[in-house]
């Protein structure tokens, strides 16, 4: 679904912390605090809030040297063995494509309403932990108003079925590079 007007949502800026020389918490200038809106092909647009490949090394901010790179190089929706936090905002009565990552994901519920499609037909309109199971989101906000979610994905083992079965990443043929 195209984006069928302007975000009436604010728009999303992020403040890194770091140590002076002292050891004294400070807010980090490396990276300016407005975030870039991407957009996934029409259907809704992401923020990339912070992510790692890896347990982050804080020591000489090395963690944000590697957020940069992800900033000029988006990751996928999931960074293998690492952690992506992101704003997403869905337009009016978006249903995304269902999809599945290879994640442990918390996702939060900032602004309107959020429903959660299960590919068993179950929906809720709660804060909820999604454990690799096939999903879609539906922006239920009444009124046709924008909703905006913060989502934090954790790299995860894909699940597998009694049988051994796997259950890989499917992306419902939605493509997650993000355009600027």
């Amino acid at each position: 679904m195209a984006t069928q007007q302007p975000s009436q949502l604010r728009h999303p800026n992020r403040y890194l912390t770091t140590h002076d020389s002292d050891g004294n918490a400070i807010i980090s200038h490396a990276i300016e605090p407005a975030v870039a809106i991407n957009d996934f092909h029409g259907e809704f647009t992401a923020s990339l809030l912070y992510t790692n490949a890896r347990q982050p090394e804080l020591t000489g901010d090395a963690d944000i040297d590697a957020y940069k790179s992800y900033l000029a190089s988006p990751p996928g929706i999931t960074i293998s063995e690492g952690s992506v936090c992101r704003i997403c905002d869905l337009p009016p009565s978006c249903l995304t494509a269902m999809h599945r990552t290879a994640s442990l994901d918390y996702g939060v519920v900032v602004e309107g309403e959020v429903e959660l499609v299960l590919d068993s037909g179950e929906t809720r309109h709660l804060f909820r932990v999604q454990r690799g199971t096939n999903h879609a989101w539906r922006n239920a906000t009444p009124a046709g108003g924008w909703a905006r979610m913060l989502y934090v994905l954790e790299s995860s083992q894909p699940v597998k079925l009694a049988g051994g079965q796997a259950l890989e990443a499917d992306f419902g043929g939605i493509d997650f590079t993000e355009k600027a």
